[in-house]
């Protein structure tokens, strides 16, 4: 049995928004996505259409269409959206590709405040 590991050579994220908890839980339960991530004090959401596995299997490329994401100091296995709908939340802290993913994200963040500031002082 030949066994391989082939991991992911590139993940490109198509769109970053910073939202509130309520929203991105809100949003999530209502377009179907089955799970929320947390790592590190951030709560992530991530939009990923069933084509970008086949693309992933073909080019070691993964595309990620959104990401959304907030501060959430606290891990809590279930987040209560209301009172009869609740959406699970899986701690992916110690996963090199969500390592990844929130660092791209906060640099994202980061770059996006110096250049709205730059353009604020001319």
């Amino acid at each position: 049995m030949d066994v391989q590991v082939a991991p992911t050579n590139k993940v490109t994220i198509l769109g970053v928004d910073r939202r509130s908890t309520e929203n991105i839980a809100w949003c999530a339960a209502t377009y179907g996505v089955s799970r929320l991530y947390w790592i590190n004090g951030y709560l992530l959401c991530l939009e990923v259409y069933e084509k970008s596995f086949e693309h992933e299997i073909t080019t070691k490329e993964f595309p990620i269409s959104q990401v959304c994401y907030t501060q959430f100091p606290k891990y809590e296995k279930l987040y209560e959206i209301d009172k009869s709908i609740q959406i699970p939340v899986v701690n992916v802290s110690d996963m090199k590709l969500f390592q990844g993913i929130l660092k791209t994200v906060l640099d994202h963040e980061k770059t996006e405040q110096t250049h709205a500031k730059t353009k604020d002082d001319t």
